[in-house]
Formats: structure tokens, C-alpha cells, sequence
């Protein structure tokens, strides 16, 4: 006769018993172990996909967490030659803006128009600058040194926004530079020539140069990165 601690209990309705329960094939069941029902399917454990980590504590899988704010990285996608430096496709593209974000499409027509504005008034200081060597020359040495600069600025800026527009992160630094050089020369015109215009160009660098580093902006050149 057997001892009645040793006869199974009956089951609960509804209950299961646990997979651990169930004996490997092959071996012979333990004593006490009671076969599952009919029909009775262990739980499924929920695994990551194959090749994924599974996410950590608090942050629900899927969507990786992300730092947000600003965040600035060196370019490592910076011109090994000249032909790196030029457009893509020549100037032909100059007013073509398709693909880009509304941030850097104002930022684009702000660099483009102000290279073009910067060339023209360039061209025309240096006629200037001509003209007063005959009345002034210690003047005019200075005013020929500031139409230079402001000459190769523009032709940089109009190069540049075109390699910005195609997605390089070392134009969009070079710009930031520009900026920073217009406010240089909007400092020396307005102390030394009385030039309250130069002020003005800097402001609207200086939004141009805004709406390049913007979360939305940012975005689209790392995506221009990848698809390199």
C-alpha cells in the first residue's frame, strides 16, 4: 500500500504545471510527476530578435534612446584634392534645392544670395578703390585690402553652400568660419570706415549659420552621411 504522502494531489482547475515538470525524452518519469493535460502548451518566453540586444531597464525595446540638443562632431569628410573642393557637376545646380529640409533650404538661398551680392559689390569696390588711390592712397590700401577679402568670401561662400547642399559637414563648418569672419569685417567697417552695412550682412550670416545647425538639420547630414 502506499503512503498517502506520496499520492498526487488532485490538480486545481485551470491550473498548469510548470515546464520544468517535464521529463527529458528518454528518461523515466520521476515519482510524484503528474503528465500535463491535453492540449497544454508551455508559455512562450519573449526574445529579442536574432542580432539584437535586449533593451535595459526602464527603455522599452525598439526604440533606442536618444541624447537630443545639440551635438557637434568634427567632419571626417573633409576635400583630399581640388576636385573635392569644386561643386559636383559644375555651377549648372546652383539654384536646385530639391531634397532638402525647409532650414537648410532658407540657409542655402541665404549663403547663395549673399556670395552672389558679396562678388558683385567686390567687383565694384574694386573700381572704387581705383578711384580713390587719386585722392587718398593710405585709404585706398585698406579699403582695396577689405574689397579683396570680401571678394574671395563671396566666391567661397557661393562653392561652399553648393557642397553644403550635397550634404558635407566640412562646408557647413567652413560657413560657420564665415560667419565668424563677416562679424571680423562688420567690426573693422563699422570703426574705421563708418559702415553700419556690414553689421547687417553679419545678422544674416548668422541666421544662416543658425538654421544649418538646427536638431532638423543635423539629421539630414548624418542621413546624407550614410547614404554615402
Amino acid at each position: 500500500m502506499s503512503n498517502p504522502s506520496e499520492v498526487p494531489q488532485p490538480q486545481q482547475p485551470g491550473a498548469q504545471p510548470p515546464a520544468s515538470n517535464v521529463p527529458p525524452a528518454g528518461s523515466e518519469p520521476s515519482q510524484g510527476y503528474q503528465p500535463p493535460p491535453p492540449g497544454y502548451q508551455a508559455p512562450a518566453q519573449a526574445y529579442p530578435p536574432s542580432g539584437q540586444a535586449q533593451p535595459s531597464q526602464g527603455q522599452p525595446y525598439g526604440q533606442p534612446g536618444q541624447s537630443g540638443g545639440f551635438h557637434f562632431e568634427m567632419p571626417t569628410d573633409g576635400p583630399k584634392n581640388f576636385n573635392d573642393v569644386m561643386p559636383s557637376g559644375g555651377f549648372s545646380g546652383m539654384f536646385s534645392v530639391t531634397g532638402l529640409p525647409t532650414e537648410l533650404k532658407v540657409s542655402y538661398w541665404i549663403w547663395l544670395i549673399g556670395g552672389l551680392l558679396g562678388v558683385l559689390g567686390g567687383v565694384l569696390g574694386l573700381f572704387g578703390s581705383l578711384v580713390l588711390f587719386t585722392v587718398a592712397p593710405g585709404i585706398a590700401v585698406l579699403v582695396l585690402v577689405l574689397v579683396l577679402v570680401a571678394l574671395a568670401l563671396g566666391v567661397a561662400q557661393i562653392i561652399l553652400a553648393m557642397k553644403m547642399k550635397e550634404g558635407k559637414e566640412w562646408a557647413r563648418l567652413a560657413l560657420t568660419v564665415v560667419a565668424a569672419i563677416s562679424l571680423v569685417l562688420a567690426v573693422i567697417n563699422g570703426s574705421m570706415l563708418d559702415q553700419g552695412g556690414s553689421w547687417f550682412g553679419f545678422v544674416i550670416s548668422l541666421a544662416a549659420t543658425v538654421l544649418m545647425w538646427l536638431p532638423n538639420s543635423q539629421a539630414w547630414f548624418a542621413a546624407a552621411k550614410g547614404r554615402v
